[in-house]
């Protein structure tokens, strides 16, 4: 039934105007649609798309404003990115790999299996070309990109049951994002995608077994230690998870340059206030989970090797099979190649010193 209703969801039809629809224009003002794919009070992922409002309108003196549409207000979750290339809103906010049926290379601009952390993607993006890669992806469904914030190194999954072997991971139904849900079908799980409002109600229910949703702060909010006392830490699928904030190319084009440049500088302040929010919260949220009771473990070895084995062997399969993905992995792994020996040497000690 969950795979069903995933389908459903996934193959978003939005019935929109051919064209895009003039925007609201009243003494010289701009007023634009804007959909999130998350609830628009959900702390981090939903004040994200608030706050980025919030500064175009403060920005431009008012001169621009965009109407935010908490998820599934306007569009389905899964349907943002659809609804502004249809232009059915001028603008919407999500997260890219939200739509990798469309691309799979969209992964890379959200999260991918051991990939980079929340700051070495942001150094990707804007000095090792990761940007101009994604402006010309986007620019083949005449969409612009802004990356507007990241919920920095997530949970691997709550789960009613510790894990101690790949075995105990066999069968469970779990709710799981990204690349990470066909690596975790590779060692036996039945992996399905809900959107965020659904995922408390069918992990409380039992139609799931366990849940990935993003990590302390968050997963609290959503109530799911009220369902599973053992939290997995840190997810293997999503050392970082970025979100985003997408234009239709010719509602952009339609701004001056003023407005254009709110945008864009509005979104990177928003970046900068989301991960400074998820690295406080989610360590005030860890401390009052475990006076709750949750346990937070690792993997087992065995558990994190097989989940490698099955993670390359998806990205192997996904780069023959698109060609954007082989380019943005190549672009992407570049850096990672040079960011894993410099965090290792110069990071990770930190943590251990101070321990």
């Amino acid at each position: 039934m969950q795979r069903r209703h995933f389908l459903k969801t996934a193959a978003v039809s939005i019935p929109a105007a051919a064209s895009l629809a003039a925007p609201a224009i009243a003494q010289g003002k701009i007023e634009w649609k804007f959909p999130t794919s998350f609830p628009a009070k959900a702390p981090g992922v939903g004040t994200n798309a608030t706050s980025f409002a919030q500064r175009v309108a403060d920005m431009s003196d008012g001169q621009l404003t965009l109407k935010v549409f908490s998820s599934g207000e306007l569009v389905p979750p899964f349907g943002v990115e659809d609804a502004v290339e249809q232009g059915a809103a001028e603008i919407g906010h999500s997260t890219p790999y939200y739509a990798a049926s469309k691309n799979s290379a969209l992964h890379f601009f959200s999260a991918v299996p051991f990939g980079l952390t929340a700051n070495e993607t942001t150094a990707w993006l804007r000095h090792g070309g990761g940007q101009d890669i994604w402006n010309d992806i986007y620019a083949q469904r005449n969409l612009v990109p802004f990356y507007s914030g990241n919920s920095t190194v997530q949970a691997a999954g709550w789960f009613k049951n510790p894990i101690k072997s790949v075995a105990d991971l066999s069968g469970l139904n779990m709710r799981i994002a990204g690349l990470g849900g066909e690596a975790m079908r590779k060692v036996g799980v039945n992996a399905v995608l809900l959107p965020p409002p659904e995922i408390f109600p069918a992990f409380q229910s039992g139609a799931i077994d366990a849940a990935e949703w993003v990590g302390p702060m968050l997963d609290q909010a959503f109530g799911l230690q009220k369902v599973a006392k053992y939290c997995y830490v840190p997810a293997f699928h999503e050392p970082s998870a970025g979100l985003e904030v997408v234009v239709n190319k010719a509602a952009w084009d339609s701004l001056p340059k003023n407005l254009q440049a709110i945008v864009a500088n509005a979104a990177d302040a928003t970046n900068t206030e989301t991960l400074s929010q998820f690295e406080y919260f989610n360590a005030l949220a860890m401390k009052q989970l475990k006076e709750q009771g949750v346990e937070f473990n690792q993997f087992p070895d065995d558990v994190v090797e097989a989940l490698k084995k099955a993670s390359a062997e998806v990205m192997a399969e996904n780069a023959d099979a698109n060609p954007d993905f082989k380019r943005v992995m190549e672009s992407y792994n570049g850096f990672l190649d040079m960011a894993r020996p410099y965090g290792l040497a110069v990071k990770a000690p930190v943590f251990t010193q101070r321990a």
